[in-house]
């Protein structure tokens, strides 16, 4: 895939572009259940870490081990699979197995509780599925909509995704207390039927050849890697997929608690802040959705860092002096502009850019950089507050994601909005 500027000649009528035209009524029946069925499993993964804790920390920590390793060491093959056996039929085998397991679940709590066996188990199973099931779910808008609509189709997408990580937590919260474990297992699987139905009614609207059968399956997990590299853009997309997610990522989970407590902060003034970040995100997705993209993919993504980072120094600047929690609530609003316009804007780069015989498998290796450049500066970013201070730490994320801003606005300055396949 290569990338090339082009001008189009003003319409004569009154016709919508292409990028404009309503996105498909497929899609959007599609992220509406996709959306609910998320909505359960954040509900599922809040309980199970919520209940993990009655039994120790370190219960807790195994637990959410339990889920995690497994959705990250099998991406790669998941990504293969859905390639290969098409995306759609990979998904409703894997809301099929989770609808099992939460009817499953629910009769077990029934008749034994919560033993750290019972949750680690469904931790497990959670994380498996996951691993074969978002590679397909991340493909699937290109599956669904012209590739002219993309930019508009990802950005709604991020922002109910947003919305469900805002509204996830609070329910789970509400649902643990009023019905426990058992509750939560029949909320997330009618969820779960809601979006196996849809799917099962739900057909691709753009062809996808299959991948190569003959080879063997792990080759053809590696085969993504192959792509990525020889396609013009990807390798450093990715790149920045990767910067991105090392210094933009713990800002909520990690320096925000930190800097919180430094300043005397209270758990509920931090909820504030952390909600106004994923605000900032809702807004500006909500404004490309509805708008579309703009004509710069590249320099616009790579500028929604540098506002990032603007805010993440704000952030440190309003933990300084007492009392700045409003501060913290405007420089957290820009955080998360920067994130909306970053991932609104280079999501589509990374997904048009992808060989159709590929998708699922380069949305394998997006989740794969996200989550090792996170497990591997998550623990250097505590060290540094440890051995200097909260300030230092979160300066040095803003350093870095103005470092990862400059270096996109380099490498994606002639980058437009339209791209021009080529053979692979």
């Amino acid at each position: 895939m290569t990338f090339s500027y082009s001008y189009a000649a003003r319409p004569r009528t009154p016709q919508p572009t292409p990028a404009r035209r309503p996105l498909p009524a497929s899609y959007l029946v599609w992220l509406a259940a996709a959306t609910v069925s998320q909505l359960g499993d954040v509900v599922l993964g809040f309980a199970l870490g919520w209940l993990a804790a009655e039994h120790g920390g370190a219960a807790a920590g195994l637990v959410l081990a339990a889920g995690s390793l497994p959705s990250v060491l099998l991406l790669l093959l998941g990504g293969a699979i859905a390639d290969r056996f098409g995306a759609r039929r990979v998904m409703i085998a894997g809301d099929a197995v989770m609808l099992l397991m939460s009817v499953a679940l629910a009769l077990a709590v029934l008749h034994a509780g919560t033993p750290l066996w019972l949750l680690l188990t469904a931790s497990v199973l959670r994380g498996v599925v996951s691993a074969f099931y978002r590679p397909s779910a991340g493909s699937m808008p290109r599956r669904l909509v012209a590739d002219a609509q993309l930019t508009r189709a990802l950005a709604l997408r991020q922002g109910a995704g947003q919305t469900v990580i805002l509204l996830g937590a609070p329910l789970a919260g509400v649902l643990v207390a009023a019905g426990g474990l058992g509750a939560v297992a029949v909320l997330d699987a009618g969820t779960l039927l809601v979006v196996l139905v849809v799917l099962l009614l739900v057909r691709a609207r753009y062809a996808t050849p299959a991948s190569d059968r003959s080879m063997p399956v792990w080759r053809a997990a590696l085969d993504g890697v192959r792509v990525v590299r020889h396609t013009p853009g990807l390798v450093v997309a990715l790149t920045l997929v990767a910067g991105a997610a090392a210094f933009l990522l713990p800002t909520v989970s990690l320096v925000l608690p930190l800097l919180a407590r430094d300043a005397g902060w209270s758990a509920v003034a931090t909820g504030v802040v952390a909600g106004a970040q994923g605000a900032g995100i809702i807004v500006v997705t909500a404004v490309v959705a509805r708008r579309g993209g703009a004509r710069r993919p590249g320099a616009t993504a790579s500028g929604g860092l540098a506002v990032a980072a603007l805010g993440q120094a704000g952030l440190v600047a309003a933990a300084v002096p007492p009392g700045g929690e409003g501060a913290a609530v405007a420089a957290a609003v820009l955080v998360g502009a920067g994130s909306g316009l970053f991932t609104a804007h280079l999501a589509p780069v990374v997904l048009g850019s992808a060989p159709r015989t590929h998708l699922a498998r380069v949305q394998a290796l997006v989740g794969l950089v996200q989550a090792l450049a996170v497990t591997l500066t998550i623990a250097g970013i505590g060290a540094l507050a440890a051995a200097t201070s909260p300030q230092v730490a979160g300066g040095a994320c803003a350093l870095g994601l103005l470092g990862c801003a400059a270096a996109g606005g380099v490498a994606f300055r002639r980058l437009t909005l339209e791209p021009v396949e080529s053979a692979q």
